[in-house]
């Protein structure tokens, strides 16, 4: 990436220059001002000598006036289109692209040609070949890249590679990872919502589960992948399975109280209770949630739709096999159907020890000693980052971002163009296992 520094440095000795440069907050334009777009520039809020907000660029007037409201953003700094950014001048040091999925790659590829080191949302984009333009086009560019593979940045998920890497469970021979999705977040996401059906966003082991096997990758260590497997099916959100009787609104149905997917339930019972954070906060697109806007949601909207109603198609379980160098095995669930929501649960099998983690503890134990002992890792999110799903990885890889851009120092940064690229690619690989029915022999361009 030419003048970027790969190597970590210890902040007592970064270069006089770094010095200035992180003495001045890191100037960030947000495309796409939904969800995750807020989230990430709260950290601006929270760090204010550290990064500024100073541009947004939305289709939808109301979430990017809330984001300007929120960062006092200069008029002539609020776009209704990304392309409006890149006929100006550049005049931020660089982008949050959170933008739905199939409108990641244009205008991360523009904007990196610009000159802005990007943080792009996950996944990258919804191709092989438009993500493999992308992290070309950064590295060309010598801009630099962070892509929002967030639980890279969980200190007790970054904790399991450290073990791993000091040989305290020895060789590793097989990995054990499970995605518990949450039966109501499956029915909100990838029923109801903007991931529901492929042609509109992506396939739910990209959109959903590239998380989970980038970090199977990661934590093979750099064995290439051999071959994978993958089987799953779109089970039970069926129109077949519409119970006798239903409607096609939670809210006009007569059955509505014995389903445990009711639209009611999920969104209407938590605004009366007073819970107006994610998921009911994101169905109100054009006003805050409160009971009289979402009920007209409800009304109106897709989120009130019976869930065997939808035009969803994409799966609600899926199993991915892999096969790495030197015999390491590994084995991924993604299941919709669960309590818990995306409580990650890993077990890793070594030649000396086992490991296992709950997604809170980590537990090793110790063939030799016959000891078992747990580890945590401290977590820091102030703010509304402790609410977004993922502890307080979200603000940690922001706060990476920043500092890597602020120092010009990328290894900040854990989940960078390359090893990212790889990952997606694996995952591109699973999926056209499971729509082949066969064993995919990954290509030699993983090396």
């Amino acid at each position: 990436m030419g003048h970027i520094s790969r190597k970590k440095k210890d902040p007592a000795h970064f270069s006089m220059a770094q010095k200035d440069r992180m003495a001045s907050p890191v100037d960030v334009i947000v495309v796409g001002a939904g969800n995750r777009g807020e989230t990430y520039s709260h950290f601006a809020s929270l760090q204010p000598q550290r990064m500024r907000v100073i541009g947004v660029a939305d289709p939808r007037k109301f979430a990017r006036e809330k984001l300007q409201k929120q960062h006092r953003i200069a008029d002539v700094n609020v776009f209704a289109d990304w392309r409006g950014i890149v006929q100006r001048e550049k005049f931020a040091d660089a982008v949050f692209i959170c933008t739905p999925d199939r409108q990641h790659k244009n205008p991360a590829v523009a904007l990196a040609k610009k000159g802005y080191h990007i943080l792009l949302e996950k996944p990258m984009a919804v191709t092989a070949e438009d993500c493999t333009e992308i992290v070309r086009t950064c590295i060309q560019n010598g801009v630099m890249l962070t892509v929002c593979h967030v639980l890279r940045y969980d200190p007790v998920i970054h904790k399991i590679k450290v073990l791993m890497d000091s040989g305290a469970i020895g060789d590793p021979v097989h990995i054990q990872h499970l995605e518990p999705v949450g039966f109501f977040h499956f029915a909100h996401s990838f029923v109801r919502g903007n991931w529901r059906n492929e042609a509109e966003s992506s396939f739910a082991l990209l959109a959903k589960s590239c998380h989970d096997i980038d970090l199977i990758h990661h934590w093979a260590g750099g064995r290439r992948c051999l071959k994978v497997s993958s089987f799953g099916s779109l089970s039970h959100f069926r129109k077949e399975k519409r119970p006798p009787g239903a409607a096609d609104r939670c809210l006009d149905c007569p059955v509505e109280e014995s389903c445990p997917y009711s639209a009611r339930k999920i969104y209407l019972d938590r605004v009366k209770q007073g819970c107006v954070g994610w998921p009911v906060s994101v169905i109100c697109s054009s006003s805050l949630p409160d009971i009289e806007s979402v009920t007209e949601a409800l009304k109106s909207g897709p989120y009130g739709r019976c869930v065997y109603q939808c035009d969803n198609d994409v799966c609600t379980n899926q199993v991915v096999n892999m096969e790495f160098e030197g015999g390491l095995t590994a084995a991924f669930s993604m299941v919709a159907f669960t309590e818990e929501i995306c409580k990650r649960r890993t077990t890793i099998y070594g030649s000396k020890g086992e490991l296992s983690c709950d997604g809170h503890e980590i537990r090793v134990f110790d063939f030799l000693t016959g000891r078992a002992t747990k580890h945590t890792a401290e977590t820091y999110a102030p703010g509304a980052f402790g609410m977004g799903g993922h502890g307080g990885a979200d603000y940690q890889l922001v706060e990476a971002f920043i500092s890597a851009v602020a120092s010009g120092d990328a290894s900040f940064i854990r989940s960078g163009p390359e090893e990212t690229l790889l990952s997606h690619k694996l995952v591109f690989e699973a999926e056209r296992s499971r729509l082949e029915s066969k064993v995919v022999f990954c290509g030699t361009d993983q090396d």
